[in-house]
């Protein structure tokens, strides 16, 4: 008999699922609308672009402390580490040119 998936991975699937239906719809919009859209996805505090950063930093935060306890590889956490510092470099305090200069960003504070 199998489980149930979790909540989390549930919802992590129903995310993904509404990402594609709302890239369908955007491709049927008109100009002003489609712009509108995407201008609101892309809002780097309450857009789907700040959640999914604030995501991906709350993952790196994971994974440090993972790799740490060697449940995971550091390449995880430093991947982990440069994404975040991508996705929102007002976060990063150190140039991203070394490893060792990579680590991860701070969540940021939900609003």
């Amino acid at each position: 008999m199998s489980h149930p998936a979790p909540y989390p991975v549930r919802l992590a699937d129903e995310i993904t699922r509404q990402l594609v239906q709302l890239a369908d719809h955007l491709s049927q919009l008109p100009p002003p609308q489609a712009a509108q859209v995407i201008a609101r996805v892309l809002d780097p505090d309450a857009g789907v672009l700040g959640g999914l950063t604030h995501l991906v930093a709350t993952g790196s935060v994971f994974a440090k402390d993972q790799a740490e306890r060697g449940a995971l590889p550091a390449e995880v956490w430093l991947a982990l580490g440069r994404a975040s510092n991508e996705l929102h470099p007002r976060q990063q305090t150190k140039p991203a040119t070394t490893p060792a200069n990579v680590g991860p960003a701070q969540p940021a504070a939900r609003r």
